[in-house]
């Protein structure tokens, strides 16, 4: 009778501590949220927090006098294309640090993943302006490939090196070449990583805020930019600023929503095999 009672207690504990670990992580988006359908005067009004008078009029504005859909579709270019680049870089070279064992070159793209990405700024920023391309989505899109390669390799390798070999071995023997064992049977079993790796490099780029802020201009600013048009030297839209920080932060919601299976059955494959 002790022993349950103590893992009753033990029980009620660990999901207060949980419970509370969740309301600090969960409050500030949740007050976000209201703060986005208040009035600039209620929102500045701290003696009570929970009054609203619910008000769409943030988010029109943020769509009729910030050209907002403007913003998004940069960001939704980017992030696809770099993305998409990344994993076209990163699979092959994932593939090939597993398989022929090239720890010296994992070890590089480790480097370069831990390196804060404000040391690259600069160089960037140089080469871009030499060439001509700053304010444009080739600049913005090869600079975010620098976060999402890396990332995407350091998934992929594990499930590459646990595959079997003699899945290789009876590719070659019905005559195909590395390249195409690659395509037709290694990429397809790998699904999982391949979509996890996939989405969190797409948030990466999505949420991505520094090479933007030196890179982008006015054609090609992203969303993470755009928020510094509801600052002023004298005053803080925080209403505007609430409203475009819910439509930033609703696409990355709803991809870990309607995706968590498979981000979690991507990562722990990975961990679980290796």
């Amino acid at each position: 009778m002790i022993t349950r009672k103590n893992n009753r207690i033990k029980t009620i504990f660990m999901s207060l501590v949980v419970y509370l670990i969740l309301f600090i992580f969960i409050a500030p988006f949740l007050w976000m949220v209201l703060a986005s359908f208040k009035t600039q005067e209620q929102i500045l009004n701290t003696s009570n927090l929970l009054a609203i008078t619910p008000s769409f009029s943030n988010y029109v504005n943020v769509f009729t006098q910030y050209e907002f859909l403007g913003f998004i579709g940069n960001s939704l270019l980017v992030a696809v294309a770099s993305t998409f680049l990344g994993l076209l870089l990163g699979l092959p070279a994932a593939y090939s640090i597993a398989k022929y064992k090239q720890n010296g070159l994992g070890l590089l793209i480790l480097v370069a993943r831990i390196v804060p990405g404000i040391s690259f700024l600069i160089p960037w920023f140089i080469i871009f302006s030499k060439l001509e391309l700053i304010d444009t989505y080739t600049a913005l899109t090869l600079s975010h490939v620098l976060v999402t390669m890396p990332f995407i390799i350091w998934i992929m390798i594990p499930f590459f090196e646990n595959l079997p070999g003699e899945l290789e071995e009876s590719a070659r023997i019905d005559g195909c070449t590395t390249t195409g064992a690659l395509i037709r049977i290694i990429l397809p079993i790998s699904g999982p990583g391949i979509i996890t790796s996939s989405i969190l490099a797409f948030i990466f780029s999505w949420n991505n805020f520094m090479f933007s802020l030196i890179l982008a201009g006015e054609k090609t600013k992203t969303l993470p930019i755009a928020i510094f048009n509801f600052l002023s030297y004298s005053e803080i839209n925080w209403g505007g600023l609430m409203a475009a920080s819910v439509i930033i932060t609703l696409p990355v919601l709803i991809i870990a929503l309607f995706m968590q299976r498979y981000i979690i059955a991507g990562m722990t494959g990975g961990a679980v095999k290796g």
